[in-house]
């Protein structure tokens, strides 16, 4: 069962005290208004006996309905950070862009909702440290993707402070709309996907027991399982 409250095993404050940390999560990629499979994702994963679901943010800028998307998120305590299409929207830039979410049609509960998101929490996992974000870190603007090689890696200064900052252990994030598990150095990535329509719909199920990732295609009909992967182990750094 899910928590009534979205607070098992987070400490916005950083010490992690009192909680109890997480075992069993569900992880939702980038939203994008997509309220239908929002709802058939949010529904499979209740009965799922899940300590918690994540959402890596980009709620809005699509062509479902929007208001909707975020009464879902927070009717079901989705514990749910913001990313770069929030921020665009609530600060009113790129309006003109395909698909763009009008700031005129948010209701009242919705813009409260989204100016209450922050842009990055961190968990206690009982296998470590995990920062949920965007992005990577505090720049949502930032990805590492599946095809991305050492010398990619070596240059990204938003996965250098994340790597150099305070011990993480996994970070769950999105931005690139591409399901991936990858290991650089101590830090696990994973990523669950999009909901978008246009992109292949992927969610995940993140199992600390386990010690594994299960995608799942999200069809109109439901969520089918695609794969279960391993954590990885090898430092991918160290590859030529």
């Amino acid at each position: 069962m899910l928590p009534g409250t979205p607070r098992t095993g987070q400490s916005e404050a950083g010490d992690g005290s009192g909680a109890k940390p997480f075992v069993r999560l569900g992880l939702i990629g980038d939203v994008h208004a997509e309220d239908e499979a929002l709802k058939l994702v949010i529904e499979d994963f209740e009965r799922r006996n899940l300590d918690a679901i994540l959402c890596v943010g980009d709620i809005a800028d699509g062509a479902g309905d929007v208001n909707r998307t975020c009464a879902l998120l927070e009717d079901h305590h989705v514990i749910t950070i913001a990313g770069n299409h929030d921020r665009w929207l609530l600060s009113d830039e790129l309006r003109d862009q395909p698909g763009a979410t009008a700031i005129r049609s948010l209701k009242p509960r919705t813009r409260a909702f989204l100016d209450r998101l922050p842009t990055t929490l961190r968990f206690d996992t009982v296998r470590g440290r995990l920062l949920l974000c965007h992005g990577i870190g505090d720049d949502d603007m930032s990805a590492v993707k599946p095809d991305h090689l050492r010398h990619d890696l070596e240059r990204n200064d938003a996965l250098k402070r994340v790597l150099g900052g305070a011990q993480v252990d996994f970070m769950v994030n999105g931005h690139t709309h591409r399901a991936m598990v990858r290991r650089v150095r101590h830090l696990t990535i994973i990523n669950a996907g999009t909901l978008h329509r246009n992109d292949e719909r992927r969610a995940a199920l993140l199992d600390f027991g386990a010690l594994n990732v299960t995608f799942f295609e999200v069809l109109p009909t439901g969520l089918v399982e695609l794969e279960k992967i391993p954590l990885p182990d090898v430092d991918e750094w160290s590859r030529v």
